[in-house]
């Protein structure tokens, strides 16, 4: 008995890996720095590289919220068994994997999210409605949102009604107001997450809002400063490292939610076992990593060549409300697709100077792609998993 356990857990384990490692190659490994490579400001083996790596401290130090909402609260009056985590993960990672090779960015939140779901109606659990509702809200939200707001800050950086040096300063210092608010593993205490702000305040001494507020608009007006400065003596270099620290900042918050899709269904079945999250935090990571290593290059290209002709403007635009939306979901625990994120923002920021090469049929069979995923994912896990019950 001892054996088989011990056989099925690793067999979940190496399921998980391999989730991971498509996740890293598809999805987390390749659309933070897309913008950043199609503007020319990265290669795509140096963009895989640093990618990785920023993926694995975000899925560290980022990755529980999400990990748990995979793990428990996608059905309701069951709990996931190690079984039903295998068909869940391999029936994710094979359809992500078919979209990797076919060069088409398959929504990893939409295959793991709809095969959790559909094996756990096969086991006999209830739909978890009210989960469900903020899941499709926000997916539903995010082209609209994500590209909106890339087309207007496109617009407002490209035209000549606004001051371009001035405007990318105060468009950085909104992005160090989030950065001072996004929480951390290791500020927080009892295995909680806490935000710069909160520890800053509470060192300063200025108590509850008032010292989250304070140390934000600091840290707003600091970055604001730095880049207005650094626009001034270079502005073209100034943009390009505005523009990578912008796929920085995407990608760690891209390990962060992604690593959740991996190792969410093993959550049930270790920690029973006593494996804490952390560990699994750490695998799921490595296994990102090694996706973004040697599977991202080929999505890297795909999506900074194949759906818009950025330049650094556009490509900013593009990464600001990414980073954004990416950073609510993980606050709330919400599993979310970086393709559907980064994908709508480029289409968003490329509308802003016209079509800027934007492959409409391109994102045809793309929004194809997303709807199929969820919808076949979702009955393979219900017909995988229930075969496999009447096979046992």
């Amino acid at each position: 008995m001892v054996v088989v356990t011990t056989l099925t857990l690793l067999v979940a384990g190496v399921a998980s890996l391999f989730m991971a490692w498509s996740i890293g190659a598809g999805s987390s490994g390749s659309t933070p720095f897309a913008p950043a490579v199609g503007a020319n400001a990265i290669s795509v083996m140096r963009a895989g590289l640093v990618v990785g790596v920023l993926g694995l401290l975000g899925a560290i130090l980022q990755g529980a919220n999400v990990t748990e909402a995979v793990g428990t609260e996608l059905i309701g009056g069951v709990t996931l068994t190690a079984t039903a985590a295998i068909v869940a993960l391999v029936t994710a990672a094979v359809l992500v994997a078919i979209g990797v090779f076919a060069g088409y960015p398959i929504a990893t939140a939409f295959t793991v999210t709809g095969a959790v779901v559909g094996v756990g109606l096969a086991m006999g659990g209830d739909p978890a409605w009210p989960k469900y509702t903020e899941i499709l809200t926000l997916w539903v939200l995010t082209p609209f949102v994500g590209g909106g707001i890339a087309y207007g800050v496109a617009r407002a950086l490209i035209g000549d009604r606004l001051p371009e040096r001035a405007l990318t300063a105060a468009l950085a210092g909104v992005v160090g107001a989030i950065v001072a608010n996004v929480g951390f593993a290791l500020l927080g205490s009892d295995g909680e997450q806490a935000s710069i702000a909160e520890v800053v305040g509470t060192e300063l001494g200025i108590p509850g809002g008032a010292g989250v507020l304070a140390v934000t608009a600091a840290m707003a007006a600091i970055v604001a400063a730095v880049v207005y400065l650094d626009i001034g003596r270079d502005r073209a270099g100034a943009q390009r490292r505005f523009l990578l620290a912008m796929g920085g900042l995407v990608a760690f918050s891209a390990g962060g939610s992604q690593v959740g899709l991996a190792i969410g269904p093993l959550v049930p079945i270790f920690s029973d076992v006593g494996v804490p999250l952390w560990a699994l935090l750490v695998g799921g990571g490595v296994g990102l990593l090694a996706g973004s290593w040697t599977g991202a290059p080929r999505m890297i290209k795909a999506i900074s060549q194949d759906y818009a002709s950025m330049g650094p403007r556009r490509s900013i635009s593009a990464l600001i409300p990414s980073f954004a939306i990416a950073q609510t979901a993980v606050a709330f625990g919400i599993p979310v697709s970086f393709n559907e994120i980064i994908v709508s923002a480029i289409v968003g920021a490329g509308y802003a100077a016209g079509d800027a090469g934007v492959s409409r049929s391109k994102m045809g069979y793309t929004v194809l792609a997303w709807v199929a995923s969820l919808a076949g994912s979702l009955a393979l896990g219900f017909g995988v998993y229930s075969a496999v019950r009447l096979a046992l």
